[in-house]
């Protein structure tokens, strides 16, 4: 039951996603078709792999094959965002708002919370993405509230917010890596690991979700930094 609410959480959410980086982007509709085809292709892809058991520890070498999904997409987003400026401007463009809001469905790290209450995530793995999810996603609430109604609060508590919501972010990826089993890169070894997000639906979140959500924080890293003090309303528009 547990893994059809994640697999329900999770597609509700991407397509959140995709609505709100391709459907509001000002693009030809030829290009936001392409978009959405390509984001339709490595979702199948992931599930592909997934499904077949392509991700298992060790299937595709030493490296989780979760983590090379991850990779794989970040270093594709951030070529994106460097070297193709519509694509940037686009991001850019979207309400902070928006880009705050999106993160307030990270309270559902309470899933890894429970897949460790039921013995199929170790920690630390489990507490650290499970309770940094939920810390960012609730602050994210008010803050966006806030944004949106224009009564904005400090850039440096939106700045720390992002921050930490971009580490524990960095930090699930890095103790999944190193938790996970028949990996010679396993540090943390007792209990199941974190084999669980190896498999359909968990294998989604740091291969598809993960990535936007670092990508999402990029955007706002990148309006705080070109944010002058003379100007603080900018960021809500």
């Amino acid at each position: 039951m547990l893994d059809v609410i994640a697999a329900l959480a999770a597609s509700a959410v991407l397509v959140i996603f995709l609505i709100m980086l391709i459907g509001a982007a000002s693009v030809r509709p030829a290009a936001r078709a392409y978009a959405y085809g390509v984001a339709a292709a490595w979702v199948a892809l992931m599930i592909a792999i997934a499904a077949s058991g392509g991700f298992t520890p060790g299937a595709i070498g030493p490296v989780p094959g979760p983590v090379l999904g991850f990779g794989a997409l970040v270093i594709g987003g951030l070529a994106a965002w460097f070297w193709w400026p519509a694509f940037r401007d686009t991001l850019l463009g979207l309400p902070l708002s928006a880009l705050i809001g999106i993160n307030a469905f990270r309270i559902a790290g309470v899933f890894f919370l429970i897949l460790y209450a039921q013995g199929r995530l170790s920690a630390p793995f489990a507490q650290s993405a499970g309770w940094g999810d939920i810390i960012t996603g609730l602050v994210a609430i008010p803050l966006a509230a806030m944004t949106a109604a224009g009564r904005l609060p400090s850039r440096w508590v939106i700045a720390a917010w992002n921050a930490f919501g971009t580490l524990d972010l960095f930090t699930a990826i890095l103790l999944g890596a190193l938790s996970s089993p028949g990996t010679p890169i396993r540090f943390f070894t007792e209990g199941p690991g974190t084999s669980v997000m190896a498999t359909l639906p968990w294998v989604i979140i740091p291969t598809v979700l993960v990535p936007l959500w670092l990508l999402v924080h990029l955007t706002v890293a990148w309006r705080l930094r070109s944010l002058t003090a003379e100007h603080p309303l900018a960021l809500a528009t």
